[in-house]
């Protein structure tokens, strides 16, 4: 009996696990959110400059080879999808209001995961494909009357740049917005369990 009483007064003693305010996590929810399509905003800025750069490029500048146009067009189809599905997840997250309905904008975040989960997985390596063979051709005329050196170091250094972003920085950088959504929908899935 002695034990008993000794557990129920650890127990007792246990600090009272406290609710996060809901003023607090919708607060954290909306921060987190503005930080994700604040960075996506920035990128459809510069992907939309850079697009209408390689756009310019290809219109105003004469080449003689077909495959330095042909080289440029898909580098922009590339950044146009690329800036398509930015765009696009970006208006997701940006439709809702947190504060309406927050099961519905809880269950558009689930959606928003899985459907990014799912398409940035594939696309990335799509692009990065697309995006090298559209410099691959747009190389060739540029780099024609360069010596050998400067073509291997020119090829090799975007080969290198390439297996950086895609091997190292791109794990990262989805693996960090991934804990941010992971972390978001656990609040609001606690915040919505309080009111259950």
């Amino acid at each position: 009996m002695k034990d008993f009483d000794h557990l129920v007064s650890v127990w007792q003693g246990q600090p009272k696990q406290e609710h996060p305010s809901v003023d607090e996590v919708l607060k954290q929810v909306k921060k987190d959110i503005r930080g994700i399509t604040s960075r996506m905003y920035w990128a459809i800025v510069t992907m939309t400059a850079t697009m209408i750069g390689a756009f310019i490029l290809m219109f105003f500048m004469a080449f003689k080879s077909p495959a330095t146009t042909i080289g440029i067009l898909i580098i922009v189809i590339t950044i146009a999808l690329y800036l398509y599905m930015i765009v696009r997840h970006y208006h997701i997250l940006n439709k809702r209001d947190l504060t309406q309905n927050p099961t519905d904008y809880l269950d558009s975040l689930k959606e928003y995961q899985k459907n990014r989960t799912k398409v940035v997985g594939w696309f990335y390596y799509i692009y990065i494909l697309l995006l090298s063979a559209g410099l691959g051709l747009y190389f060739i005329e540029i780099l024609e009357n360069a010596s050998l050196t400067f073509k291997l170091a020119t090829y090799g250094f975007t080969f290198i740049w390439f297996m950086f972003t895609t091997f190292y920085l791109k794990p990262r950088m989805f693996k960090n917005e991934e804990e941010k959504l992971n972390l978001m929908i656990d609040r609001l899935e606690r915040l919505q369990e309080q009111f259950d």
